[in-house]
């Protein structure tokens, strides 16, 4: 199992690339990781996400989707999509999981 260094819980540097398609954070033991747009989307475990894929109406692809906000809320990010999904709740500790390769 590899480990990918945990996202810093403080003072966590993120940016939004130019073209809204990704979104780099430092981790801890200063690492930079990058995920897209369309990965972080696809992996959305809100509630309302969560429903979709049991009904299987989930799409498999959000081609062209942009981070349209992030609003840090400590533990986590809220990334708002340019598809007007706002609900998903990012922690940091499963943002760390998703930069894994």
């Amino acid at each position: 199992m590899s480990m990918s260094p945990p996202i810093a819980a403080e003072g966590a540097s993120c940016e939004i690339s130019a073209d809204l398609a990704s979104i780099s954070m430092i981790a801890n033991g200063e690492s930079r990781v990058t995920l897209t747009a369309e990965k972080l989307r696809l992996s959305c475990k809100c509630a309302h996400c969560t429903r979709a894929r049991f009904d299987e109406r989930f799409p498999e692809r959000f081609p062209g989707i942009a981070i349209v906000e992030v609003a840090d809320l400590g533990y986590g990010l809220n990334i708002s999509f340019s598809d007007g999904h706002n609900r998903g709740i990012y922690p940091k500790s499963y943002l760390a999981k998703l930069a894994e390769p």
